[in-house]
Parts: C-alpha cells; sequence; structure tokens
C-alpha cells in the first residue's frame, strides 16, 4: 500500500515542522515513570502499595491527588487478561463501570462507561466512550481494536473528559500507555500455549543507540488460535474459530539536548481470522426450564454450529499508524507538539442469522424462518490524521495552566456486499473537526485546590455514496463548548475529598449502511451530557490500603442510540429527548502482607430514557415486553423508561496476588483475577429473550519467579469455571446469539531483564 507509506511520510513532515517550532510529553513522564518505578521497590520493600500515575490532567499526576474516578490495569494484570491470546474485549469488567463487547470478531469493539455507549456494530459508528493511544484517539472503532501489549498501564477514566481530550468523550476514556525507550537496556519476552492450539507470544527490547542521544524501542506480539469450531452443515470439522494476530510498535527517542526530546512511533497490525461466531436461535426455554426463555438453550453447543454462509466467516484487517511528538522544556512550561497518521483497511464476512433455512438441527428444531442467506460482508478503507500543540506550566507555584489547538480529519469509505442483494454498495465519510481548550488550577489554600477547563470545538462530517446506490448525500455539523471545574481538598494527610462537574458532547452522526438494504441514510443530532461528581481518595493503614469512591448523577440531551437488526434488519440512528443515568463507584486495594495484595472493586449503574414517543422496531420472533403500536405497516416498541442497551447495573472486579519467598531471589506466587457484569438489556427494547443474567468469569496463574524477577513459569487458565456468557445478541430473524471464550489452560514462560 504505497499510499499509506507516503502519507506516513507527509505526517512525521508536518510533525517535524511542529518540533522544530516546538522540539512530547516525553521526558516528564518518563521521568515521572522512573519516580513511580523507585517507589514502588520502596513501598514493596515497606509492605505498602504502590503509588499509581496517571495523565487524566495530561500531566503525570498521583492517582490519589486527581479529581477524577479512575482504575488503573497495571501490567502484571494486563499480562493475565490476554494471556490467552484475548482481544480487547477481554477488558470487559475490569474496571468497574466498564463494559466492552463486539460483534464483528477481534474488531470494531464497542465501548461503554457508566452505561453510556453504542450498540451499532456499523464501521462508521461513532461512540461516546474514546479510546488513546500515546496521546493520539483512535477514533473509528477498527483502530479501538488494536491490540494492547508492551503497556505500561491502562487508565480507565471514568465520566465526561471532553475539555482537555475532545468531543466523543461524554462517557470517558480508556487511555492506554506504551513502555517508552529509554537507555537503559531492556529485554523482555513471553510465551504460553494452551488449549485449541493457543499461542501468544510478546517481545521487547530497548535501550541506548546512540549514548545520551537517541534510544529505542521495538516491540512486537503474535497471538494465535487454530479453528476449533466444527460446521454442522457442512459436515466439517474444526472449521471456524481460529485466528492469527500479529502487531509491532517501533519507537525512536531523540534528545538533541537537555530540555528537548522528540519521539517517534510506528505501529502495524495484520489480522486474519473469524469474524463472531452468531449462533442460531440458542436463547429460549429449554427441556429443563421450560419457563425461563432468556437463556442458553437445548440448541447451544458451544463447539458446533450450522452454516449455510458466511464464506467461514474471515475478517482480515492491516492497520499502520505513525506518531511524531515533540517536546521543549522552557522555564515555567513545556510546549509539546504532537502529529499522527493512521489507516485500517480490511473486511469480515459473516453469516449473521448464525443458521440455515428453515431446519437448524437434524431431527427437528428450527430458528425460525429464514427466507434467505443473511451472509453480508462490510469492509472499510480508512485514514486519520490528527493535529495537536499544547503549552503546559511545570512550575511548583499555586497556579497551573495548559492552553492548546487540535486538528482531526479521517476520511474513510464503508463497502457493504449483501450477497443476496447485489450490488455492492460502497459509501464515504469525511469528518473534519477543530478545537482549541485551555484549563486553569490554583492552590486557594494548602489543602484546597480548583481547577476549571474550557474546550471549544467545530465538528463536521460529510456523507455521500459513492458507487452502487443512488446519490443520498448528507452533511452535519456542529459548534460545542465543553466545561469542567472541580474542587479538591485534603482533609488530612491520608484522605481527600473532590466534587466535579462536566459538560462534554457527542457530534452528529451520519450512519449510511442501510443504503445497501434500499433504505435511505439516518442522521442524529450531538447528545450533550452534564454530569455531577463527588468522590474521596485515601490510602490508610500506612499506605497498606487505598479506598477511592464516587457517586454520580448525569442526564443526557439528545442522547444518540442506534436501532440495530429488527425485522427488517436495519442501522438507524434516533434521538431520544433524554437519558438519565446516577450510580458509584468504589475501587479498593488491600497490601494484606508484604506479599499478599487484594484488589476489589464494584459500581453500580442506573441507566434510564426518557422519552414517551420514541418508538423502535422489534425482533422477528421474540417476545417482546414494551407497549407497543403499528407505525407505517410494522409493529414498533414504546422505550420510555428503558435501561440504556449494554448497561449492567452492577458490575466487579476482584484480583489477589499471594507470594512465598523461596530462597534469596525465588518467589512461588499464585495470581487470581475476577470479573462480574450483572443483569443486561441488550437492546432498547426490552424482551423475554434478549437480556442476561449475572456473568462472570475468572482467571488463575500459579507460577515461580527466580532471578529477582528476571524469569517466570506459571501454569494458567481463563474462564477457569468454562462459563458460557451471552455477550451479544442478532434480533434479525430469529434467536440469535453470541457468546464468551472459552476455558483455555496452558503454560507460559517469561524473561525481564
Amino acid at each position: 500500500m504505497p499510499h499509506r507509506f507516503l502519507a506516513i511520510r507527509a505526517a512525521w513532515a508536518g510533525s517535524s515542522i511542529l518540533a522544530a517550532a516546538a522540539i512530547g510529553l516525553v521526558a516528564a513522564p518518563a521521568a515521572a515513570q522512573d519516580n513511580a518505578g523507585d517507589a514502588a521497590a520502596a513501598a514493596e520493600s515497606e509492605g505498602q502499595l504502590d503509588t499509581i500515575i496517571v495523565t487524566a490532567n495530561r500531566r503525570a499526576e498521583s492517582l490519589q491527588d486527581v479529581a477524577v474516578s479512575a482504575d488503573i490495569l497495571d501490567q502484571e494484570r494486563v499480562g493475565a487478561v490476554f494471556s490467552a491470546g484475548a482481544d480487547i474485549t477481554a477488558l470487559a469488567g475490569t474496571a468497574p463501570g466498564l463494559n466492552v463487547e463486539s460483534s464483528n470478531g477481534r474488531v470494531a469493539p464497542r465501548f461503554y462507561i457508566r452505561g453510556l455507549g453504542n450498540t451499532d456494530f456499523d464501521l462508521a459508528a461513532s461512540q461516546p466512550v474514546s479510546v488513546i493511544l500515546d496521546d493520539v484517539v483512535l477514533e473509528n472503532v477498527t483502530l479501538k481494536s488494536f491490540p494492547i501489549f508492551d503497556v505500561e498501564r491502562v487508565e480507565v477514566l471514568r465520566g465526561p473528559q471532553g475539555t482537555l481530550f475532545g468531543r466523543n468523550t461524554p462517557a470517558g476514556i480508556v487511555k492506554i500507555e506504551s513502555i517508552k525507550p529509554t537507555h537503559d537496556m531492556r529485554v523482555a519476552a513471553s510465551a504460553s500455549y494452551g488449549s485449541f492450539d493457543t499461542l501468544s507470544v510478546n517481545a521487547a527490547i530497548g535501550g541506548s543507540v546512540i549514548e545520551d542521544l537517541v534510544a529505542a524501542r521495538i516491540s512486537g506480539q503474535l497471538q494465535k488460535r487454530g479453528d476449533w469450531i466444527d460446521n454442522g452443515f457442512t459436515g466439517r470439522e474444526n472449521s471456524l474459530g481460529g485466528y492469527t494476530d500479529f502487531a509491532a510498535r517501533g519507537q525512536l527517542l531523540i534528545t538533541p539536548a537537555d530540555r528537548v526530546s522528540i519521539l517517534a512511533s510506528l505501529n502495524y497490525r495484520d489480522l486474519d481470522g473469524s469474524s463472531t461466531i452468531f449462533r442460531a436461535n440458542v436463547l429460549g426455554a429449554t427441556t429443563a426450564q421450560p419457563g425461563n426463555t432468556n437463556q442458553l438453550n437445548d440448541n447451544y453447543d458451544r463447539d458446533r454450529v450450522f452454516y449455510d454462509a458466511g464464506g467461514g466467516n474471515i475478517a482480515r484487517y492491516e492497520q499502520l499508524g505513525a506518531s511524531v511528538t515533540g517536546t521543549v522544556e522552557f522555564d515555567g512550561a513545556t510546549l509539546t507538539a504532537i502529529s499522527s497518521y493512521w489507516s485500517s483497511e480490511g473486511s469480515s464476512r459473516g453469516d449473521v442469522d448464525g443458521g440455515f433455512g428453515a431446519v437448524f438441527l437434524p431431527g427437528g428444531g428450527g430458528p425460525g424462518l429464514i427466507p434467505f442467506p443473511s451472509d453480508t460482508r462490510d469492509s472499510l478503507d480508512l485514514e486519520q490524521r490528527t493535529h495537536e500543540l499544547r503549552l503546559a506550566s511545570d512550575s511548583d507555584g499555586p497556579l497551573s495552566w495548559q492552553v492548546g489547538g487540535y486538528y482531526f480529519d479521517s476520511d474513510f469509505d464503508v463497502t457493504t456486499v449483501g450477497f443476496t442483494f447485489p450490488p455492492p454498495v460502497t459509501v464515504n465519510h469525511t469528518n473534519e473537526a477543530w478545537a482549541v481548550f485551555g484549563q486553569l488550577g490554583y492552590q486557594l489554600t494548602e489543602a484546597v485546590r480548583v481547577t476549571g477547563g474550557l474546550r471549544y470545538t467545530d465538528d463536521q462530517k460529510n456523507f455521500f455514496v459513492r458507487s452502487g446506490a443512488a446519490p443520498q448525500p448528507r452533511s452535519v455539523g456542529d459548534k460545542n463548548v465543553d466545561w469542567d471545574i472541580s474542587i479538591f481538598a485534603d482533609v488530612s494527610d491520608d484522605a481527600s475529598v473532590y466534587a466535579k462537574a462536566a459538560n462534554s458532547f457527542r457530534g452528529p452522526t451520519i450512519q449510511g449502511r442501510d443504503v445497501a438494504f434500499f433504505s435511505p441514510p439516518s442522521v442524529a443530532q450531538s447528545e450533550n451530557i452534564t454530569s455531577y461528581e463527588i468522590g474521596f481518595k485515601s490510602e490508610l493503614a500506612d499506605r497498606r490500603v487505598r479506598l477511592n469512591g464516587a457517586t454520580y448523577y448525569y442526564t443526557v440531551s439528545d442522547p444518540q442510540f442506534t436501532a440495530v437488526g429488527g425485522a427488517g434488519n436495519l442501522v438507524q440512528l434516533v434521538n431520544a429527548n433524554k437519558g438519565e443515568g446516577w450510580g458509584f463507584e468504589f475501587d479498593g486495594a488491600f497490601q494484606i502482607t508484604p506479599r499478599f495484595l487484594v484488589t476489589l472493586g464494584a459500581a453500580y449503574n442506573n441507566t434510564e430514557i426518557k422519552d414517551s414517543t420514541l418508538a423502535v422496531g422489534t425482533c422477528f420472533q421474540c417476545t417482546v415486553t414494551d407497549p407497543t403500536r403499528v407505525i407505517g405497516g410494522s409493529t414498533r416498541a414504546l422505550i420510555d423508561g428503558n435501561p440504556f442497551p449494554n448497561a449492567p447495573e452492577w458490575s466487579g472486579d476482584l484480583t489477589a496476588r499471594y507470594g512465598i519467598p523461596v530462597g534469596n531471589d525465588g518467589e512461588f506466587f499464585v495470581f487470581t483475577d475476577w470479573v462480574y457484569l450483572g443483569e443486561t438489556n441488550f437492546l432498547l427494547y426490552e424482551s423475554r429473550e434478549f437480556n442476561a443474567k449475572s456473568r462472570f468469569e475468572g482467571g488463575l496463574k500459579v507460577g515461580y519467579s527466580g532471578g529477582n524477577g528476571e524469569w517466570e513459569v506459571a501454569a494458567f487458565a481463563r474462564n477457569i469455571t468454562d462459563e458460557d456468557n451471552v455477550l451479544g445478541v442478532i434480533d434479525f430473524n430469529n434467536n440469535t446469539a453470541f457468546v464468551n471464550e472459552p476455558r483455555v489452560i496452558g503454560a507460559m514462560v517469561s524473561l525481564k531483564y
């Protein structure tokens, strides 16, 4: 793809111009990470909790000093979550209030924080949760799936983040910080092998290229699984479910002067695997429980499906991203310039109804009427560019500030092939946005700090049909001012409280997938959230107990929802009049002994759609429990009072690590982690079938670490209890669902020095 590399060169050239004027945010975070590492080592020797660093205010700070509800996944937790080759949806439940799911396999995940998200499965979908990798937004849904590897931490910032991070962050942010190059020689590698021929290999090497001038780091990850699901329709065994997912990152850090740094980064991904495995008519009553209609029924078999279409449910994607970050430190301020270019190109194809004809299993039992093969393929060809310039104070005085400007541009084609509805239809989406922003913080007294921010954004989108259908151009745009204000007070040496109010928006959206199915595109205007939050931060028992919590209330005016599926298999954007959400979050850590650490998180979230007239299409054969009315000859459900889709009321996570010293430099350890997601409604309307009771999953790792942590061997299990959890549904023309990953048991070895 020569044009991709030309675009990268152009992006890097533009970054170099910015760097020449500003020549990152590299030196400060690197120093913060080193200091955090020193503090962590000292804390462990004293049996205290590590200091947690966050960058919620675009600068490295202790979590205990920031007016934000956040949860942090460290390297050990991230390593455990992805040890069995999982994709980014494995983050679901790892932070209270966070849910992630996808009906597009290992691409196009959908994120939800505090119940606010978007169920739209189209490749042009917008979301109110932003994913940010090394200060660069990954806006398109396929970019959000870029694998997590060689990272320092993953920050889950809950609540509106629009002032510093821009539009499309009213629910929150998942912020990924990779490990940066240093002049110290560092090598890390790990490999695991488990059930279903699951292989996961990670490696990284970094160090000085030119002493005190140039440092580099190269890292990569290979995740692989063999096909393990039989196709009962064709009689072919082990025909579906496998994947090969390779990703790599190269970074170059140049420090031509003591107060100048340039960080260049190149990311690449190549995915070849199965898209989501849809399972026909698996929701409903069972022989054992004929009255229970929202569970996996007798048709469900994790190891077998019956596909007459889908072409093997193949998903192939190639992604490329480059960024340059330049930093110049002055007396009292730091100037940072960031430019990036990302591309994503690929497609996924699936047997969407998950079955065939009107017969599902030999001997009877069917998925209901399937009048045609529900075989579709969606393809994407995308380019995204961003530029940011930011000036921030770094003095120790009572006043802190930062100002900046931001530019975003994306251009992509989406091609939909409905194999029984030729010809293919290609539509084009463009999005151009720019913003200016600022934040002020002031230490009113020794114990009280006030922070406030503003951001002005101009967001414009255009849509047209490139081929395959009649021209149906659409244009939308909006201008908005986001704001936030918070007060943070230290009530003692060990405890603080805060209050925060914030306003943020998600820009208007155009959805054009329906053009491929003979319907016009739909448009949703901007949604705007106003959130109020109070919380506390505390470290007790000589920093052996950390208790953080928050309670919140928010309202969303004109919330954007997506009415997906239904008997017409359409994807239609709608705005409700209003939405409400309230709840609380708790994060705790307990250093019971120097080698026994327990973390515990929990969240309650209550959401409600408020619109007495909004009606959406319903399923073909499920049992709708909402009031209905006939509109335009079709039955519609009134959804006033319903919860937001994919918004479990309760969620939580638990981890525990216990180590037993062996000799002078060894340790036998046990690590376990568990996530819980409570009762969940999957769609805008409510039915007996399309919802889930509580779901949980756990992992276990048992091993031996030697050489003061330089090497490790371990056995592991993911989904150790082999739970069959429904993650989402398809309400087209049968009670179709997709489920979680199976249990994987394996062994792993790692080296680090």
